[in-house]
């Protein structure tokens, strides 16, 4: 069985994993991203190294790069990383195919490949996490546009304004990601405060810096409903969100991970609310809506999925 090396970029982790085409890991170094390219880049390379032989090695990485060119082209999450040839570097040090993917793409593979996905032709996966991004699996492969920028749904306008996401008000991933749920939340906690009102979530305004996604669910899950009213006005825009992309794209099945994947529970009845007016029936009746299935292991098992599909699309 052919053996692959991923390499899974993060803004405080880098992790390098070796494993098979199955998405089975079997050795695994990770180490803290230190803000310092050079040597983030020169760690990077003594793992690949120390990994041995393989037969591909794929990149995931935030966007935006140039996967055909090989280029990280400066991540907001990665300051510094300007213009970096990581695929030649590692291709003339390794003589190994070596493949770059933005981590939205590679998730959707891993997903498609291992995870959630499995059986599917159009498939979309979404990030949902810190930010929001699409990875598309259209037609049985993965489809990243003319210059690789398919999949940016973070930066749809769902309305002329409200919380920031991705330098847009009222963005998609304004209101659907971890920084947009922080977001609605202190919207929601001010307005109550301003009324006399004490928020379940928030107990005075000093407290606003310190609410986030997480805080919030918490007090959802325990029933107080100012902060369960916050997750429904995400899940309302969530569901016109995906009445976009179903309507589009009629996927037969949509993924989405992090937050969705623990928080579903807490969106689903205005998502699919909302989905029901907005989404073409026949389009609707077609699709499945789904948590991601991979949990903690997604990034390496995309780092992986990028190695594998690149070979696979190379021979």
């Amino acid at each position: 069985m052919k053996q692959y090396i991923g390499v899974d970029i993060g803004g405080t982790k880098i992790a390098i994993v070796k494993g098979d085409e199955l998405g089975n890991v079997t050795q695994k170094i990770r180490f803290e991203n230190n803000g310092c390219v050079k040597d983030c880049l020169d760690r990077i390379l003594a793992a690949v190294k120390e990994m041995g032989k393989a037969d591909a090695i794929g990149i995931s990485c935030g966007g935006p790069l140039d996967a055909q060119k090989g280029l990280i082209l400066s991540p907001p999450n990665l300051p510094g990383w300007d213009e970096i040839a990581i695929v030649e570097m590692l291709e003339n040090a390794t003589d190994t195919p070596t493949f770059l993917q933005n981590d939205a793409d590679a998730c959707a593979l891993a997903e498609w490949k291992f995870g959630a996905g499995q059986g599917t032709k159009n498939m979309i996966f979404l990030t949902f996490g810190t930010g929001l991004g699409a990875g598309l699996i259209l037609g049985g492969a993965l489809y990243s546009g003319t210059c690789g920028m398919a999949g940016e749904v973070g930066h749809m306008a769902l309305e002329k304004d409200g919380p920031v996401g991705y330098g847009k008000a009222g963005s998609f991933e304004g209101f659907c990601s971890g920084g947009g749920l922080r977001q609605l939340g202190v919207a929601k906690a001010r307005q109550m405060l301003d009324a006399g009102l004490t928020p379940s979530f928030c107990p005075d305004e000093s407290a606003l810096s310190a609410v986030t996604a997480q805080r919030v669910a918490e007090c959802a899950n325990e029933g107080h409903e100012d902060a369960l009213a916050v997750y429904r006005q995400c899940g309302e825009m969530l569901g016109r969100g995906l009445a976009v992309l179903v309507d589009i794209l009629n996927p037969e099945r949509i993924v989405i991970g992090s937050i969705y994947a623990r928080a579903g529970h807490l969106l689903d009845e205005a998502m699919y609310k909302t989905l029901a007016e907005q989404a073409l029936p026949q389009s609707l009746k077609a699709c499945t809506i789904v948590p991601a299935a991979l949990g903690e292991s997604i990034g390496d098992v995309a780092a992986l999925s990028v190695a594998v599909n690149g070979l696979q699309r190379r021979n």
